[in-house]
């Protein structure tokens, strides 16, 4: 009975890595993804703020979708990808079909899902056993984003970038900024940018108030940001055709850059350093010329 168990747990793991050898195949084929969600990276996009230990839970097992370290050694399905995984799974594999009760796993619960910490294996065998639940010790992670189990970071990432586009529209229309601030002329690829767009315009209305008596409205503020500070950075790119030398980028997202490098500017050669100057400069440094971008399609990707 050992040496069935202990061939049937073998065969399982042949069969788990070519299920994962296939699955990588329809991923190269742009069919579907086939990598698990980096726990920390999902953590950098969504940036929780507080986490509460939940203790042991038993847990769906289709929703876990990450790995705090290991999200490179298994298929999105959690099926092992590399051989040197033999040993370990082949000895989990073997105590679950001999019925021996296996420790809980760890893991973080984020956006609805959940990431391992501690028992990828566990996971592996029991995703490759067809196992619904687990026990596990859960802590879990705030967050008002929450993940389907068919994201891919990419797809996280505009998820993201949605739900922080509407809390900027939300900051526009409470502060009755609507007819002030041009929203098609505000847009990022980046995640975070639209609060520090926010946080620009809270800015400018500091340095405007210096030296007066009353304090200005947050609506002349952020009027005066706009049309003497975004709209003219906005305006030049535009003109000087800017943006094709940073493919898959907005006006916005360099206007932030060209800010932050004219403040370094000014500070290095002094405050008459004009915002022209600025941002051709910027553009002669960064921006990737036509014989550059048509190098980069022929340049292998690394992983």
């Amino acid at each position: 009975m050992t040496d069935h168990i202990s061939y049937q747990s073998r065969e399982d793991f042949s069969r788990a890595k070519q299920k994962a050898m296939f699955q990588s195949i329809i991923r190269l084929l742009g069919i579907e993804k086939n990598e698990l969600l980096p726990f920390y990276d999902v953590k950098d996009l969504l940036k929780p703020r507080k986490e509460s230990y939940l203790g042991m839970r038993t847990i769906p097992v289709e929703k876990i979708v990450g790995s705090e370290g290991r999200y490179y050694d298994f298929s999105h399905t959690f099926l092992p990808k590399k051989e040197l995984l033999r040993s370990r799974w082949v000895n989990v594999n073997t105590a679950h079909l001999a019925s021996v009760n296996l420790p809980p796993i760890r893991v973080f619960k984020l956006g609805g899902c959940y990431f391992v910490r501690d028992g990828n294996h566990r996971v592996s065998v029991a995703r490759s056993q067809g196992v619904e639940f687990i026990d596990a010790e859960v802590v879990e992670l705030d967050s008002e984003i929450q993940i389907d189990a068919s994201m891919t970071t990419y797809d996280l990432r505009l998820k993201v970038l949605e739900y922080e586009r509407r809390q900027f529209i939300k900051f526009i229309e409470e502060h009755s900024l609507s007819g002030i601030i041009n929203l098609k002329m505000i847009r990022f690829s980046a995640p975070g940018r639209y609060q520090e767009a926010v946080n620009h315009m809270l800015v400018h209305k500091y340095y405007i108030n210096q030296g007066k008596e009353e304090e200005i409205s947050l609506q002349e503020a952020a009027k005066s940001w706009f049309v003497s500070v975004y709209a003219p950075i906005v305006g030049m790119i535009k003109r000087e055709k800017i943006l094709r030398r940073f493919p898959g980028r907005t006006p916005g997202d360099l206007y932030m850059w060209i800010v932050k490098h004219w403040d370094k500017l000014k500070r290095k050669y002094g405050q008459d350093f004009s915002l022209e100057e600025a941002t051709l400069d910027y553009s002669s440094r960064y921006g990737k010329s036509l014989w550059r971008r048509i190098l980069q399609l022929f340049r292998p990707k690394r992983r």
